[in-house]
């Protein structure tokens, strides 16, 4: 056994912070830490040490947000808001429109439909939020989620994303069940009017058994209903999101990637996010149902029959020389995506008929990015002639009659026209493990990149929201239901 870091954490049963270590034993990773009170606690972190110290390399740390909106008075993780002791900006932010849902899933990290209250901001309130979000400084996100709760039971989203819109939102997602949308098709293409970008599909798998155990109800048919009328009325920007639950849908990691494949003229991607174990969920059976990265990598290579394997994810912060090195050349802030190296990996796949085709097989990503952190170099130096010169260079790091020109407009140009084209051409395929309080992991918490926005103006990472302030806050904003 060997310790790797201290850190801080939480107490799953009075929140209080306590110390952890982060330790190896026999190949896998633990977090434990005991409180005074309610004893020892330890869960499995990474499941797999070799590809913990793999992850390891692609650190990236950020310079969080000029403007701070709380203060550092009661200790991280209390001070969310965001507070002076963050680490990374707001790449993707979140806005619940409501609590309400039209289902009661046995597993919610929202605990949506069943809290007792309502929580459903007016859209005065969420104008403001979206201002509040837009306002960050050095470098406002580009990219608004609506979450809830079932956001399509607000009959006014159709309003909130062209707010969304005209606050300068660019990319505009709806995070939903798919439960309106697979019957009202007419309400889709008014989302889609309005100025939506991404439908974010709950999707747990192929086969009913899953939704079954997860939702309470069969819904294959629905979410494959949505992907039908996204088709029809024209939406192709689909991204499936299944929880993924030991014994409950491990199974079925083959099947959706390649359904996703298969239909990669709608679905743009798949984020496997591990269950949490906050909210509404059974936490008795917290080592039966525990997924995390590493298990899911193993699964994709398993289900795959090695088409994909394990070496072509990477951590997400490995493209944040990308943003660097276009920012320095264009004399602008982009986001960069510095999250906790341990947050998530992805990897993109280029379907070729019945073949998942790794881009690793068209790109050499760690020579790609060595070049790209030189760009920067050269860029922040006064160099720029050279760096754009360097930055043509590096497509040679790239299949040239697939990527080549059209990477190399993305890098060029900079722009969310060109990024959309060259998204369009893959499927994404990633997976984001959001903690706990029994795996929670301050260092982690401080280099969370998507943020919620709230009615009294604090912007609070993920998983602090759903571990810790999502009950008081939507209490001190609920009306009876």
């Amino acid at each position: 056994m060997q310790v790797l870091k201290k850190t801080k954490s939480l107490c799953p049963e009075c929140m209080k912070v306590l110390e952890a270590e982060i330790y190896e034993d026999n190949g896998v990773v633990y977090i434990r830490k005991t409180c005074a009170e309610h004893g020892h606690f330890e869960d499995i972190y990474w499941s797999d040490y070799e590809l913990y110290k793999r992850a390891e390399r692609y650190e990236r740390l950020g310079d969080g947000l000029e403007n701070p909106r709380t203060k550092s008075e009661a200790g991280c993780p209390y001070d969310c808001g965001i507070c002076p002791s963050h680490g990374s900006h707001t790449v993707l932010a979140i806005i619940d429109v409501t609590n309400r849902c039209n289902l009661r899933c046995p597993i919610c990290f929202a605990n949506a439909a069943t809290a007792g209250y309502t929580y459903e901001p007016t859209r005065d309130q969420i104008a403001e939020m979206l201002k509040n979000l837009r306002s960050n400084r050095p470098v406002p996100p580009n990219s608004i989620q609506f979450s809830g709760g079932e956001p399509t039971l607000r009959d006014d989203l159709p309003d909130i994303i062209r707010m969304a819109k005209e606050a300068g939102f660019d990319h505009i997602e709806v995070n939903t069940n798919g439960i309106r949308v697979s019957n009202d098709p007419s309400f889709l293409k008014g989302l889609i009017d309005a100025g939506l970008s991404t439908l974010y599909l709950q999707f747990d798998g192929m086969k009913p058994g899953p939704y079954i155990a997860a939702r309470g109800v069969d819904l294959l048919q629905t979410k494959l209903k949505v992907i039908e009328n996204c088709r029809s009325v024209g939406l192709h920007s689909v991204v499936l999101v299944p929880t993924l639950v030991r014994g409950v849908n491990d199974d079925q990691v083959g099947d959706i990637i390649r359904f996703a494949a298969k239909n990669h003229d709608v679905v743009r991607g798949v984020n496997f996010q591990p269950v949490s174990m906050a909210g509404r969920i059974d936490k008795n059976r917290l080592r039966e149902m525990r997924i995390t990265i590493p298990d899911f990598l193993k699964l994709v290579e398993a289900q795959t029959n090695g088409e994909v394997k394990t070496s072509d994810f990477y951590p997400i912060p490995v493209v944040v020389p990308i943003s660097n090195a276009v920012g320095a050349l264009k004399g602008r802030r982009y986001q960069t995506f510095t999250n906790h190296q341990h947050c998530g990996m992805a990897t993109m796949l280029l379907p070729e008929g019945d073949r998942l085709v790794p881009i690793t097989k068209y790109a050499n990503v760690e020579k790609f990015m060595d070049s790209m952190e030189k760009v920067y170099e050269d860029a922040v130096k006064g160099s720029k002639l050279r760096a754009k010169m360097r930055l043509l260079g590096a497509t040679r790091y790239v299949n040239k009659a697939l990527l080549g020109s059209m990477l190399s407009s993305v890098l060029l140009h900079g722009d969310y026209d060109s990024l959309g084209e060259f998204m369009h051409k893959v499927v994404l395929i990633g997976c984001m493990h959001f903690m706990d309080p029994y795996n929670f992991d301050l260092e982690r918490v401080r280099r969370c990149t998507i943020h919620y926005a709230l009615p009294d103006g604090r912007i609070i990472p993920f998983c602090t929201m759903n571990s810790i302030h999502r009950q008081p806050f939507e209490r001190a904003f609920s009306k009876a239901p």
